[in-house]
C-alpha cells in the first residue's frame, strides 16, 4: 500500500472486556488487534477530564537533561498511571566526546511553568515527521481542563547595553545556528556543549568552535567562557550559549554588564494557558488521519488522543512481549484511535520507550502494564500522568 492511501482500520477485537476502574475517572482495559504485522496488543487508559477530582501533568525527573522510568516517575509524585512521553537525545555516536543529555524533543510544560523549547527540526530523533508537522507540536492540556493539539513556539529576548538580541532556545540540546539559547535551573547539570554540535537541517553535521557562554546571575554578567560548559545551574543563574552569529553577539558582554532573560512558550491556536504540555507529532485531527502517514513499518507505539471536546483522553500503550512485538504501522495506530472514538490523536515515543503504568487501589507501587519491547523499562526524560483525588 503506497503511503497516503486508506489504510487497513486495525480495530479492537469485538470480545474486548470492558474498561475496570483504578481510580475515580480513571480506568483501564487491554485488547488485542489484527495489524499488518499480525496479533498486536493494547493497553488503554480512559481519563475524564470532567470529573473534577481528575488531573493530568508531565511527569519527569526535576530536569529536563535527566531521565528515569514511568514506573519511578510515577511513583515519586503519587500518580495512580501514566505513560512515557516525548522523543529524546538518546545517543550521541556522530559527535565522540560528546555526551547524549537525556533532553526531549519537543516543548514542554509542567505545572503551568515551560521548561523548555523545541529543537530544530534537523535535529531530532524519532521517526519521520508527517507533512506539515514541526517539532513544535504539543498535545496539552489548558487551564480549562480540556485536551487540545496544539504548537508552542518560543518567545524570547536578551536585553543587553547595546540593545536587545533574539533568544532562540530554551533548556535544549540542540540551538538554531547563529543563535543565543538560554538554560535555567531547569536544564540540570548535563553538558552544554551539545548544544553548538549539528545544523538545523542536519543532526550529524560537526559541532561549531565558534560558540561563547555567558553567566547571567541576578541581573549581571557574573562569568563568560569561550565554550560551553557542565553542571548545575542555581536559581538565581541564567546560562546563555551562542553559537556563530549569536556567539559574536555575546562577546561583546563583560562582567559587570547588566542583563535580563525574557521568555515565553507562545501558543499557535489557543489563547488558554497550558497547565501541561508534551512534545511528539499529531497523526489524526478533526476526525481525519494526517496525510502519508508511513503505513508500512511496525513498531510499538505510545499514543494519546481525545473525545467529546477534550473532556476525555485515551492513553494507549502497545504491549512489546514476543508474541505481539510487531506492534502497528503510525497509519494503523491513528485507525485505531479513531475507531476508538478519539477525534485528535498524537504519537509519542515508542519501541523500548513505550510503557503504561497503573496503581492498585491501596498499592504503594505502581505496576507495568504492558511489556517493554527491551525487556525491561527504559528511562525517559518525560510522560503523561494521571492523577486521582479519590
Amino acid at each position: 500500500m503506497l503511503a497516503g492511501t486508506a489504510p487497513a482500520v486495525a480495530a479492537p477485537a469485538a470480545a474486548a472486556p470492558a474498561g475496570r476502574r483504578i481510580a475515580p475517572g480513571v480506568t483501564y482495559r487491554q485488547f488485542d488487534l489484527d495489524a499488518r504485522a499480525g496479533k498486536a496488543r493494547a493497553h488503554l487508559l480512559t481519563v475524564d477530564l470532567a470529573d473534577p477530582r481528575v488531573r493530568v501533568d508531565l511527569l519527569y525527573p526535576g530536569t529536563v537533561a535527566a531521565r528515569a522510568t514511568v514506573s519511578r516517575l510515577a511513583d515519586s509524585v503519587g500518580a495512580v498511571a501514566g505513560v512515557n512521553g516525548d522523543f529524546f537525545h538518546i545517543t550521541e555516536t556522530q559527535h565522540p566526546g560528546v555526551p547524549a543529555t537525556g533532553a526531549s524533543v519537543g516543548p514542554a510544560v509542567a505545572a503551568g511553568k515551560a521548561l523548555k523549547a523545541a529543537v530544530p527540526r534537523g535535529q531530532r530523533f524519532g521517526p519521520a515527521l508527517p507533512s506539515g508537522t514541526t517539532t513544535q507540536d504539543v498535545f496539552g492540556v489548558g487551564t480549562d481542563r480540556r485536551a487540545r493539539l496544539d504548537r508552542l513556539s518560543l518567545s524570547g529576548s536578551v536585553g543587553t547595553p547595546d540593545g536587545r538580541l533574539a533568544l532562540k532556545g530554551l533548556n535544549q540540546y540542540a540551538i538554531p545556528e547563529n543563535s543565543v539559547g538560554a538554560f535555567t535551573a531547569k536544564w540540570g547539570s548535563a553538558s552544554r556543549e551539545r548544544a553548538a554540535c549539528g545544523t538545523d537541517t542536519q543532526r550529524s553535521a560537526p559541532c561549531t568552535t565558534d560558540t561563547y557562554e555567558v553567566k547571567v546571575r541576578a541581573g549581571r554578567v557574573s562569568a563568560v567562557s569561550r565554550t560551553p560548559g557542565s553542571g548545575a545551574i542555581p536559581a538565581d543563574t541564567t546560562v546563555l550559549v551562542g553559537r556563530e552569529e549569536g556567539a559574536r553577539e555575546l562577546r561583546t558582554l563583560s562582567v559587570g554588564d547588566p542583563v535580563d532573560v525574557t521568555h515565553s512558550l507562545v501558543a499557535a491556536s489557543s489563547g488558554v494557558p497550558y497547565t501541561f504540555a508534551v512534545g511528539g507529532f499529531p497523526v489524526l485531527r478533526g476526525g481525519a488521519p494526517l496525510s502519508g502517514l508511513d503505513d508500512v513499518t511496525s513498531a510499538v507505539r505510545t499514543v494519546v488522543g481525545y473525545k467529546g471536546g477534550g473532556r476525555q483522553l485515551m492513553l494507549l500503550a502497545m504491549d512489546g512481549s514476543a508474541a505481539y512485538r510487531g506492534g502497528l504501522t503510525v497509519a494503523e495506530e491513528a485507525a485505531t484511535m479513531r475507531s476508538l472514538g478519539a477525534s485528535d490523536a498524537f504519537n509519542l515515543d515508542g519501541g523500548g520507550s513505550t510503557e503504561l503504568v497503573t496503581r492498585a487501589a491501596g498499592a504503594g507501587a505502581v505496576s507495568v502494564r504492558n511489556h517493554p519491547s527491551g525487556g525491561a523499562e527504559r528511562p525517559v526524560p518525560n510522560g503523561i500522568g494521571v492523577f486521582s483525588a479519590g
